[in-house]
Order: structure tokens, then sequence, then C-alpha cells
């Protein structure tokens, strides 16, 4: 009598093809998503007829038209500021602050925040600004 060994079925090559598939899809989404903090209210900079291209990295503070702060994407208080750029400054000593004010936020909203980044210690205070497009004339 003779028996019959069931047949193993040899793995597809399909579950390579899948984690290649995978792989690119994450490399994809890395590459075309966007790095930088957003704020959790919509902040529209000024416009400016002159600068120079933003420097990457660091801490980002907004501020919306009435006031409101969100550091780094997280809503927060006027009081808890300075403990969260202190914090900040004890992880990286050079830390740049970008504040990204609302274009209709008034002054007094924004210079006491530039102010109190300097008194703390930060390095370097970057205003956000959105560049002037100039239109063709005729």
């Amino acid at each position: 009598m003779k028996l019959n060994r069931p047949t193993r079925n040899t793995q597809s090559e399909t579950m390579i093809a899948l984690i290649d598939v995978v792989f690119f899809l994450l490399v994809f989404f890395m590459l075309i998503g966007r790095m930088d903090a957003t704020a959790p209210f919509e902040v529209s900079p000024p416009l400016a007829s002159s600068g120079q291209d933003m420097p990457a990295g660091g801490a980002t503070l907004a501020v919306a038209q009435d006031g409101s702060l969100a550091m780094d994407s997280v809503s927060i208080e006027r009081s808890e500021l300075e403990g969260l750029i202190t914090g900040a400054l004890a992880a990286d000593r050079d830390l740049r602050l970008q504040i990204n004010a609302h274009r209709d936020a008034e002054l007094r909203h924004v210079l006491p925040l530039v102010g109190l980044a300097e008194t703390l210690g930060v390095g370097d205070v970057v205003l956000v600004v959105t560049p002037e497009t100039r239109q063709a004339g005729p």
C-alpha cells in the first residue's frame, strides 16, 4: 500500500511584492507630508515686500487673529507660554522660535511674545510672513 503525502503549497512571491508596495507608499507619504507644525486655527501670515527664506527647525508659535496661541500645534494659554519656551530651551539651547501670526492680529498680541522670547534667551526669533507676489504690469 502506497501512501500519498499531501503536497506542500509553496509560499508565493506576492507577499514580498506587497511589502515593497507598502514601503514605497510609506516613503511617498513621508515625502509629500507636511513636516512643520500647524495651528489648530487658521493663520494667514502678512505679506512681506522683502525678506529671506525661512530657516527650518525650531518651535512654532501660532497667533490667531483674536490673540489665541498654539505652540507646535497644541492650543495653549498665555500663562503657559513661558514654561513651554523654558522647557524647549532646556532641550535645545540654540532654539529657534518661529512666530506665525495671522495678518490681521494686532501688534499688542505679537510684540510681547518677541520680547518674552528674547528675555528667556531664545537666540533666533523668526516672524513668518507670506512673500508678496508681484503682478506683471501692462
